[in-house]
């Protein structure tokens, strides 16, 4: 298939979702999301997911010190990612955030879904042999399963 003049070859960009874990690996990232909005026009929406604690870890706290617990780091991850957005975009371009809790892949791609996003944009830490079978990767799991584009980059090693 050839593309007419005419034709548009790239769909509008006006809202990015850019997931990170706060490392150094999501960094490089965050760059490309913050050229890619300034270029696009686009709003940026910072996400940070939470893992999850494992059954076994809420067995052994008292669910009212559990549900507490959550509450607080969900507080210092607010903070935290607000403070990123503000240090990595300022006010360059228009810039939401949020943080949920649940299995990163599977939070990322439903909020792009609710926000509308056109593009997700992540860093990755590169893992391989061992330790990429043993931990995963959320980066290719959305590239696997997501409906819309996703900007892997990876991070300084």
């Amino acid at each position: 298939m050839t593309l007419q003049r005419n034709e548009t070859a790239m769909k509008s960009i006006t809202k990015i979702l850019y997931a990170t874990d706060f490392s150094e690996s999501s960094l490089p990232a965050a760059e490309y999301a913050l050229l890619l909005a300034r270029l696009a026009g686009a709003e940026l929406h910072g996400l940070h997911v939470l893992g999850e604690f494992t059954d076994r870890r809420k067995t052994m706290i008292q669910p009212e010190s559990m549900a507490l617990l959550e509450r607080e780091v969900e507080i210092h991850a607010l903070k935290a990612m607000e403070e990123f957005c503000k240090e990595h975009f300022a006010e360059a371009v228009p810039c939401s955030n949020e943080i949920v809790m649940g299995l990163p892949f599977q939070e990322i791609i439903r909020v792009s879904k609710e926000t509308r996003a056109d593009l997700i944009v992540v860093g990755t830490h590169g893992r391989t042999g061992l330790e990429h079978v043993m931990v995963g990767s959320t980066a290719e799991r959305l590239v696997r399963r997501s409906t819309i584009p996703v900007l892997t980059v990876r991070g300084k090693d």
